[in-house]
């Protein structure tokens, strides 16, 4: 349940990042200039939520990965199982409580680095 919580807190706060920059702009050069793009503003803004995006994909990928431990021995089609081998290479299944941060942390550098965007998983 905590981790659905994270999940919905990282959806939040992309949600409000998602405001558009160019919204809260005020003059400049002493009035000479009415309009500022805000552009790296926005640039900045969109990097943070690719990073809580990178977060929330891999709490579902956690999530997904234990759901499936818990339907064995069936199997899922062979993407699926490809890519629950990934996050097991990464992450162990939950044999107790613990915190899952450090999972979440490894399986979002893995997104981040592509591992997931391979052939071999499709």
């Amino acid at each position: 349940m905590i981790a659905h919580v994270a999940a919905v807190a990282l959806l939040n706060e992309a949600k409000v990042l998602a405001h558009p920059s160019s919204i809260d702009n005020v003059p400049t050069s002493a009035g000479k200039e009415d309009h500022v793009a805000m552009g790296m503003t926005g640039a900045l803004k969109l990097r943070t939520i690719a990073d809580l995006a990178e977060n929330l994909v891999a709490i579902e990928l956690l999530a997904a990965a234990e759901a499936l431990e818990h339907r064995r021995p069936l199997k899922a089609g062979i993407g699926v199982e490809r890519a629950c081998a990934a996050v097991r290479k990464i992450a162990p299944p939950l044999t107790q409580d613990r915190s899952l941060s450090s999972d979440i942390a490894r399986v979002a550098k893995a997104i981040r680095r592509g591992d997931f965007d391979s052939e071999e998983m499709l």
